[in-house]
C-alpha cells in the first residue's frame, strides 16, 4: 500500500509526522524485508529485518502517546505472526526457542 501511497497512508503518516516523499521508500524497505522472508535460504533474516521494521512503527506510535492504538497492535500481531510462521516451519527456530 505505501509504494502507492493512497490517501489513508497519507494521512497516517502526517499523523505520526513522517514526510510523504519516505512513502516509496519505506513501501520499498517493507517489499524487501518481506521477500527476504519468502526465500527459504534468507528466512531468518527476513524475519529479523520485518521484526526491526515492525519495532520501529510501534516505536513511532509510543513516542506520540498511542499506546495501543490500531496501528500498533496490527504491528505487533505481524510480528508474532511472522516468528510464528518461521516457528513452525524451521525445526532450527524450535531447537533455539522451545515451547513446553
Amino acid at each position: 500500500m505505501q509504494l502507492f501511497a493512497p490517501s489513508q497512508i497519507a494521512s497516517m503518516m502526517r499523523e505520526t509526522g513522517f514526510a510523504m516523499d519516505l512513502t516509496p521508500m519505506l513501501g520499498g524497505i517493507m517489499v524487501a524485508c518481506a521477500l527476504l522472508y519468502a526465500i527459504p535460504a534468507t528466512t531468518v533474516l527476513g524475519a529479523i529485518f520485518v521484526t526491526g521494521f515492525l519495532g520501529g512503527a510501534i516505536c513511532a506510535h509510543v513516542r506520540l502517546g498511542e499506546l495501543g492504538s490500531p496501528p500498533e497492535i496490527l504491528s505487533l500481531f505481524l510480528g508474532v505472526m511472522t516468528w510464528g510462521g518461521l516457528y513452525l516451519r524451521d525445526p532450527r527456530i524450535r531447537a533455539i526457542l522451545p515451547v513446553s
